[in-house]
């Protein structure tokens, strides 16, 4: 049997020479992406919870009688329509929004040229007899003419003094251009409040009104902005009224209604209402 002779096993040389300095400007560079990442996380994280999960949260409270109301503001009240089926006015008047109680009511009164809501007349005079201010609104429909809507509504609705001013509520183009929305609810506006010595009220979300109302011809309009789950607004003019949101819940309604909140004291809204009306002026 032949024999192999056993290498020996050495350990490795070291290369000799200085061990690399790591790069200073690679450093800054990996922190900075570090510090740019966790901030891009915070981001989506922030826009996740005030777009999607705070608005959910409270639509959700909302639901379940648990609605939020925007801080600081006292004055409170609800809008209603056929939607809202027959009300237990009696429980109505006793019902809190929160711990403040109803102040003011607007009711659905018209739509076009000839919808009148199906509890318009019942729900105008059980308001006014359980001592809520009320205003009433038009939905305004831009396929129609502007001038027949206002004469419509002008037949139907006979506010009274003490009455919240009318109220043109104005949601959708109908294929209109800019200019032409703008000038058919002009005409609506200016026949309306030349009847009651008022100007009316323009309800509208807050995109609508910045993209077709915000020119200086609507700017001593009140303003009722709708804007549902947050609590804090996102328009920055001038509003009287805020809907702030949908799924509201009180006693004396069966479903979900609208809240609302009043920019300013009772007196505020009080000073608002139609002071006199002339008895050659109805229509």
């Amino acid at each position: 049997m032949s024999t192999q002779k056993k290498r020996k096993i050495g350990r490795p040389k070291r290369r000799k020479g200085k061990p690399k300095k790591r790069n200073h400007h690679q450093g800054i560079r990996h922190t900075l992406s570090q510090i740019l990442g966790a901030l891009l996380v915070l981001g989506v994280a922030y826009i996740i919870f005030i777009y999607i999960v705070s608005p959910f949260t409270l639509r959700w409270k909302a639901l379940y009688g648990m609605t939020e109301f925007p801080e600081g503001y006292s004055i409170r009240g609800i809008d209603i329509s056929h939607h809202q089926g027959e009300i237990n006015w009696e429980k109505l008047s006793q019902a809190t929004m929160g711990k403040e109680p109803i102040s003011f009511i607007f009711i659905k009164g018209t739509e076009g040229t000839s919808l009148l809501d199906d509890n318009f007349n019942d729900n105008f005079y059980q308001a006014r007899e359980h001592g809520f201010l009320r205003g009433v609104y038009h939905f305004f429909l831009p396929d129609k003419s502007a001038k027949e809507q206002a004469e419509f509504f002008l037949r139907q609705v006979h506010l009274e003094e003490g009455d919240l001013p009318p109220v043109l509520d104005i949601e959708i183009d109908g294929g209109l251009s800019d200019e032409q929305l703008r000038k058919a609810a002009l005409t609506w506006l200016k026949i309306v409040g030349d009847h009651y010595g008022v100007k009316p009220i323009i309800y509208a979300n807050y995109k609508f009104k910045l993209r077709y109302l915000n020119t200086k011809e609507f700017e001593d309009y009140p303003y009722w902005i709708a804007h549902y789950y947050v609590l804090n607004l996102s328009y920055k003019g001038k509003w009287r009224f805020w809907q702030h949101t949908d799924c509201g819940r009180l006693e004396g309604i069966s479903g979900k209604v609208d809240f609302n909140i009043y920019n300013g004291s009772m007196y505020d809204l009080r000073q608002l209402t139609i002071e006199r009306i002339e008895e050659g002026d109805l229509y």
